[in-house]
């Protein structure tokens, strides 16, 4: 597929020199809110923001993917070949609750079926007839050749007043002819002449005994019918062959058939459900989902942990636990995904509420310290702050204090924990967080803290319902995206991507949250685990320095145990490559 051309406000010569609508406060020169409290402050903070060319060429490469994301997508709900086996499969295993309830259901309702109908038994009689004479070979041939044509007419005449008459009036019954034909049914064999009478009946008794008469009394009548009018016998007589008895077992209902068809029409009924719950259901849901709508890449994927709410910090679950294992493998291929080392600050945003965005922030920054990085996180979520309350620390003076000027950004640094984690509050929620978070004051704010530390990581607003995390895209070194599972619509992330996709963000990849332990959407692989002893543990830094521009390597005897690798002045390699503390 091939994409679409550039809109003209997003051309790469002029894109600071157009704005496109509803984005003005991103794309053109913010108005500085500090400037009643810093005159000198008016340049504007593009003059000295980094070079987004490496950005656009990134955009530029990710929309045709995006496109082939979304064809396939309109190719997977339209019904065409974008279904393989293992989306059938896949469809199965997240409805497998669905299907099984509606073959219950199914079942039941047929073995109820079964139970509420009346029984009914059916009596079998069956007449040889034959032609009284006794000539030659060709005259018996001729002779079977007209009986053969004669029993068609007997059979019609088996439901017929003459013939059911006389067998109510010998049984003493209470019922017209007409109601009583339709309980009697008769047949021929092709090719013979046997006559088949069956008689369904409430009682087994009485659908034996109405059998039996209804053949005597068509004896009677053929022999009435065919007797010569000017006298003598009838050529054509008939003879019972298997007298009726009563039946041991009803005709119907047949239970054991409408169990099996209640449980194919239960289950049809199920897979029917289940493709249109899932053809209207637009919720991520897992790796499968994601991919209909990007393909940048998956750098994280945290399991839904029930003791997560009481329990979020990374330092509170077992060292080995899948949680912080997961963690783990974010922070390996972070670095990985940020292989040129550009990108010290990492912004940690996500589409909606409720997706796990503080909390996977505030890991991953724990994440790093623990890898011996010296680290900064900042709550920039100045309408819900939350970094804070997670860590246990006092948020009344932080991010808007340094930006309004009352005090100096180091000195409202709070150290957290035994590594070189430091903790940048939000401090008190302004009228004006878009502003303040957009403005010149910021973006050296950032300049500041990344000489003196080696990654800073960003807790944002979602994308959706306020422009901050956008506006703050454009000031650092990269962006990940938290989709929450279960949480966000496709279209809602689409939206987000696209909104980051016009500020020019560098988008690093996204972390999958809240993904279920077990079922089709499941992220996650089982490893084996020893036990540890207290004397195998790592030893815990019990001081800790403020890091500075221009400090000095200083001794650790922190060690790696799952990579063995550690610099010459004690410390992991830095988790981004090329960014040291200068």
């Amino acid at each position: 597929m091939r994409s679409a051309p550039w809109p003209s406000w997003l051309d790469r010569e002029n894109v600071s020199a157009k704005k496109p609508i509803g984005f003005e406060s991103i794309n053109s020169p913010p108005q500085d809110p500090l400037a009643p409290l810093n005159p000198a402050s008016q340049r504007n903070p593009r003059q000295s923001r980094p070079s987004l060319t490496g950005r656009i060429s990134w955009t530029a490469l990710l929309r045709p993917m995006r496109l082939r994301a979304r064809s396939q997508d309109a190719s997977y709900l339209s019904g065409g070949t974008g279904l393989d086996l293992h989306d059938y499969l896949r469809l199965a295993r997240r409805n497998w609750h669905l299907i099984v309830a509606s073959t219950l259901i199914g079942l039941v309702l047929a073995g109820a079926a079964s139970l509420a109908v009346k029984p009914t038994y059916t009596a079998a009689t069956q007449l040889f007839v034959a032609i009284q004479s006794s000539g030659s070979v060709s005259e018996l041939q001729q002779g079977n050749t007209f009986s053969q044509a004669r029993v068609q007419s007997y059979v019609k005449t088996v439901t017929t007043p003459v013939i059911l008459q006389p067998a109510i009036d010998s049984l003493g019954l209470d019922v017209p002819a007409g109601l009583l034909a339709s309980k009697v049914r008769a047949t021929s064999e092709p090719s013979t002449v046997l006559i088949n009478i069956e008689v369904d009946d409430s009682s087994p008794v009485q659908a034996a005994a109405i059998a039996q008469a209804v053949a005597d009394s068509l004896i009677k009548g053929i022999d009435s019918l065919e007797r010569p009018k000017a006298g003598g016998i009838s050529p054509v007589s008939a003879s019972v062959i298997t007298p009726a008895t009563a039946p041991t077992s009803p005709s119907a209902p047949n239970t054991r058939l409408n169990l099996v068809l209640g449980i194919l029409v239960g289950l049809i009924s199920g897979i029917g459900l289940a493709v249109l719950r899932t053809t209207l259901d637009n919720r991520i849901r897992g790796e499968a989902d994601f991919r209909k709508v990007s393909n940048s890449p998956i750098l994280g994927a945290i399991a839904f942990d029930q003791d997560a709410t009481k329990k979020p910090l990374l330092t509170q679950t077992a060292p080995q636990s899948p949680r912080a294992e997961s963690f783990r493998q974010l922070r390996t291929n972070l670095q990985f995904a940020n292989v040129s080392g550009a990108a010290k600050t990492v912004l940690v945003t996500s589409s909606l509420p409720g997706e796990g965005k503080s909390t996977s922030a505030t890991n991953l920054a724990i994440a790093l310290a623990q890898a011996g990085q010296t680290v900064c996180i900042i709550d920039a979520d100045l309408r819900r702050p939350a970094v804070s309350d997670y860590l246990g620390l006092d948020r009344n003076a932080g991010l808007t204090t340094a930006l309004v000027g009352q005090a100096d950004v180091h000195d409202l640094l709070q150290p957290w924990g035994t590594d070189q984690l430091f903790v940048l509050a939000s401090g008190q929620i302004p009228p004006n967080p878009s502003e303040l978070l957009g403005s010149e004051k910021m973006q050296s704010l950032l300049q500041e803290l990344e000489e003196s530390f080696d990654t800073i990581v960003i807790d944002a607003p979602p994308l959706l319902p306020v422009t901050d995390a956008a506006v703050l895209a454009q000031y650092v070194g990269g962006v990940l995206l938290v989709v929450g599972s279960q949480k966000v619509k496709r279209q809602d992330l689409e939206k987000a991507l696209q909104t980051l996709q016009l500020v020019k963000a560098n988008v690093l990849g996204v972390i999958l949250n809240r993904l279920p332990l077990k079922g089709p959407d499941a992220y996650s692989y089982s490893y084996y685990t020893t036990e540890e002893t207290p004397s195998a543990r790592r030893p815990k830094r019990s001081t800790k320095n403020f890091p500075s521009a221009g400090r000095s390597g200083e001794e650790s005897n922190w060690s790696d145990s799952e990579t063995g690798s550690e610099m010459s002045d004690g410390r992991l390699p830095s988790i981004f490559p090329g960014s040291k503390v200068r």
